[in-house]
């Protein structure tokens, strides 16, 4: 007891005597870590000063966005007010129509592209490697190229099946499934390449098919790249414009994206404060899809690079 007590006070003794570390200058500081705090600080400022100016002319009823070059000089309601209050813009019902359409999309997609890839990773078949290719060779072209195509193909097909041509939502829902699974499918199968396969192996020695292997083990190891496939779909077909207005041709069955353009289409009076208004409500379901996942987002992202 004595050994160690002598032992503590001449730990003490030594750490009383040990000098502090002199504080370095400025200069010395700030060219090895102080510079990064710089540019992390510029580029916040840069991502969040357009987020704040739209929300600043959300709420100013002005109606333009000269008049909020000073953010938040005024805050009222006024603007969703209008949003919700025009029956020619119906707002509620773009905002279901996004909702349902997003989520639909997205939940197909992932699943999908989760088959898809768990094809891809654990089969051995005649083509494997020209499909793989292939994938990656058709998302070098955009979907926009194809929108004559898609208007095309989808009037022909409003006179055989109406409720999958041309105004109807399912159709829609059908052209994005076909431009998105092939980058999910792609980016799944990097991740689903990381997952063992002595653990397929378990299963078959245990009498487990491919479908029983797929639903009870796999698909509950690659959660995360579930959620950010997921997450990127919702948020691309959310804020996608250009292919949703060809399709949707009733204004009652139009997305937000589509159907918020309206209030700035006009040359002669554009409502920019409505449109922010919408724009600030449009996101909120983002945003909390993202908050709800961002436990999945980094580990989905970064895993799914370690094989391929």
């Amino acid at each position: 007891m004595s050994t160690q007590t002598s032992v503590a006070s001449k730990a003490a003794t030594t750490t009383a005597v040990l000098p502090s570390q002199p504080r370095r200058p400025f200069g010395v500081w700030f060219r090895d870590k102080g510079w990064r705090h710089l540019v992390g600080v510029v580029v916040s400022l840069f991502a969040v000063f357009p987020l704040l100016y739209v929300l600043s002319a959300a709420l100013n009823s002005n109606g333009t966005l000269v008049g909020s070059n000073a953010l938040f000089s005024q805050i009222d309601i006024g603007n969703f007010i209008k949003l919700f209050g025009d029956p020619a813009r119906p707002f509620g019902r773009w905002f279901i129509n996004t909702m349902i359409i997003g989520l639909v999309t997205s939940a197909a997609t992932v699943f999908l592209g989760a088959m898809a890839a768990y094809a891809f990773s654990r089969m051995r078949f005649k083509g494997r490697r020209v499909g793989l290719l292939s994938l990656l060779l058709l998302q070098m072209f955009p979907q926009l190229l194809a929108v004559v195509a898609i208007f095309l193909l989808l009037s022909g097909i409003s006179e055989v099946v109406p409720w999958l041509g041309l105004g109807s939502q399912l159709g829609l829902v059908m052209v994005y499934l076909g431009g998105a699974l092939g980058v999910n499918t792609y980016l799944m199968y990097g991740f689903f390449n990381t997952i063992p396969q002595t653990l397929d192996e378990a299963a078959k020695i245990d009498g487990a098919s491919h479908v029983q292997i797929f639903f009870g083990i796999i698909l509950r190891l690659v959660t995360p790249i579930l959620a950010v496939v997921g997450l990127l779909a919702f948020i691309g077909i959310s804020s996608e414009f250009v292919i949703a207005s060809v399709v949707l041709t009733d204004p009652d069955s139009q997305t937000l994206a589509v159907g918020l353009y309206s209030f700035v289409a006009d040359t002669r009076s554009k409502n920019w404060g409505v449109f922010s208004a919408g724009a600030v409500l449009a996101a909120v379901p983002v945003m909390a899809l993202f908050l709800f996942l961002q436990r999945y987002i980094v580990s989905g992202l970064v895993q799914g690079g370690v094989k391929g």
